[in-house]
């Protein structure tokens, strides 16, 4: 799944928090999460828990991880509960 899109189009910020998604801000990508979306795969964390880590307030550090990476752990999400707008 492509995390930098929605049907097929590029996300927006605007559309991803009226479809409720929270956004965790970094430097050069910020990060969505649905969490009524989510399956609860586990993609994310077993991807890096550097930056996805589920007992942790706020629970996705973007910066933690470099960009690159980040979005293809997000791709790998099969719900769309992970977006990412790339800076």
């Amino acid at each position: 799944m492509n995390g930098g899109e929605i049907s097929g189009k590029p996300v927006t910020e605007e559309e991803l928090l009226r479809l409720g998604y929270k956004k965790y801000y970094g430097e050069g990508i910020d990060i969505y999460y649905s969490k009524d979306i989510c399956a609860h795969i586990g993609n994310c964390v077993r991807g890096n828990p550097k930056v996805f880590e589920v007992g942790r307030r706020p629970w996705i550090i973007t910066d933690n991880g470099e960009v690159a990476d980040n979005i293809r752990i997000i791709d790998t999400c099969p719900s769309g509960a992970l977006k990412y707008i790339k800076h």
